[in-house]
């Protein structure tokens, strides 16, 4: 089994999210914490969780990159409680019965994103399209010979489709443009 742990291979998340993930705590995609907002009136640093952060589980704070990890099953037992207490208290899920089953949920989908080999670095890039979400997930891969030592030493994005050609990270934070 293979879950999704938070990176940071350098400190730009201190500075590009209100509340940073700390490196190392479980993660999962996070999107549901924007169902209730409309992402076309973000802005700042709630914009750029919104365009590419995984939730840190722990923390409820934002990762720009996850990393695939091994994982037991009691690992995903303890994510999954844990994220489900975390829906109670800060989220406003109305019982733990009912937290635990959308935490199975939001877990089982941060699993489908683990079909990389473990170490593997996960971005995520989000839209919103006729009142949908949309979320598009990229395999980072280094250079050859190249640890995760850095986070601007990438040569290479894997991934199905290119859902934004002109996205820009420095951009993330930005307004969108008027209509």
């Amino acid at each position: 089994m293979k879950l999704l742990r938070t990176i940071a291979l350098d400190p730009s998340d201190t500075f590009v999210f209100d509340v940073p993930a700390e490196p190392g705590e479980w993660a999962v995609s996070g999107a549901f914490r924007f169902c209730d907002r409309d992402p076309e009136k973000l802005s700042g640093k709630e914009r750029s969780a919104f365009r590419g952060g995984f939730l840190g589980v722990r923390s409820w704070g934002w990762s720009s990159l996850v990393q695939i990890v091994p994982a037991t099953e009691h690992d995903c037992r303890v994510l999954v409680e844990l994220l489900a207490g975390q829906l109670v208290e800060r989220f406003g899920a109305p019982d733990l019965a009912t937290a635990r089953l959308a935490a199975e949920e939001e877990v089982a989908f941060a699993q489908s994103l683990c079909t990389h080999p473990v170490s593997a670095l996960i971005a995520v890039h989000r839209s919103a399209s006729d009142g949908e979400i949309r979320e598009a997930f990229r395999r980072l891969r280094l250079r050859k010979g190249q640890g995760h030592s850095r986070a601007f030493s990438f040569m290479e994005v894997e991934d199905d489709s290119d859902p934004d050609r002109d996205f820009s990270l420095a951009d993330m934070s930005r307004e969108p443009p008027q209509r």
